[in-house]
């Protein structure tokens, strides 16, 4: 006991704080759990968890035999590696070009207007373009009238648009404020570094490539280890908004899916089967992440572990 009290006696107040994100934890992320095994039964609110009947592996199966699942597999990978290809370069190229700014005020004024649009909300986004592109009385079909005369297509309705309005519109309104912790790893790096850089007779593009980037590297790494362990996961509320019955061959994602099987099919709720696909879900995201994190740390020195 008195080991115990010279140990941690000392910092009491800082382990009564840390208390309180472990209980977040505990009983919002690892409780829940405990109803994961619902994939595994038939269940039925009446009977509740214990009582439905064990299924095994049914739920699963039926998923990968539905008819639906390498159409809503495609779109959530084609939707999730376009993200990632188009969205994650953007914060590192902002945080890059912002860090040459030398005048505070203008950086300060350009970092507030871009961090502006991820305190939109996505209802609000969503409303936002479909306004924009509405061929009738938005932007698109304004300006699209002006110069030819006729009514534009309906944008909303065309499948193939639908990955680009998703993936750009995130680009857009998350690119800034993702630069923050890029632009806080800047501030580490050493201002000799760069007089002695310039000194040397480096120009400024050369200092950023040598310099800077090197810095952001491990940075880089992290993110994208952890961007990958989420490649499986698509944000459910902004794809449901824009879905309509026109896209939906390129907009009905896993998360959608799971949505209108479990929730939103009134009478017929399956929550069974829609627990099977998310928990199928998470453990791809699971492997991906370990395989990825694996590969990062023989490459590099950088791993989440």
């Amino acid at each position: 006991m008195q080991w115990f009290k010279r140990k941690y006696g000392r910092f009491w107040q800082l382990y009564l704080f840390l208390a309180l994100p472990i209980l977040y934890f505990l009983l919002f992320k690892y409780y829940p759990m405990f109803g994961l095994q619902i994939a595994f039964k038939k269940y039925t609110i009446v009977k509740g968890i214990f009582d439905s009947p064990w299924v095994g592996m049914k739920n699963f199966t039926k998923f990968l035999n539905a008819y639906q699942f390498r159409t809503i597999l495609r779109n959530t990978l084609t939707i999730s590696f376009y993200a990632i290809m188009a969205a994650f370069p953007f914060p590192i190229l902002f945080a890059l070009l912002l860090n040459t700014v030398e005048k505070m005020a203008v950086k300060k004024t350009v970092q507030t207007i871009t961090y502006i649009p991820h305190f939109i909300s996505i209802v609000v986004l969503v409303g936002m373009l479909m306004q924009f592109f509405n061929p009738m009385a938005g932007v698109y079909g304004t300006v699209t009238r002006a110069l030819t005369g006729e009514t534009p297509a309906d944008i909303f309705a065309n499948p193939s648009a639908f990955p680009h309005l998703y993936v750009w519109s995130g680009v857009w309104q998350g690119f800034g404020y993702n630069s923050i912790i890029y632009i806080a790893a800047l501030t580490n790096v050493s201002p000799e570094l760069h007089e002695a850089a310039e000194v040397d007779g480096a120009s400024r593009f050369q200092r950023v490539l040598h310099v800077d980037l090197p810095a952001l590297l491990p940075t880089i790494t992290i993110m994208l280890i952890m961007r990958t362990g989420h490649i499986m996961s698509i944000g459910f509320e902004k794809a449901y908004l824009m879905q309509n019955s026109l896209n939906l061959s390129t907009s009905e994602i896993i998360s959608t899916f799971v949505y209108k099987k479990g929730l939103a099919s009134g009478s017929a709720n399956d929550y069974s089967y829609a627990t099977a696909i998310d928990l199928f879900n998470s453990v791809i995201n699971l492997i991906l992440i370990v395989t990825v994190n694996s590969i990062c740390r023989k490459l590099s020195e950088t791993s989440l572990w």
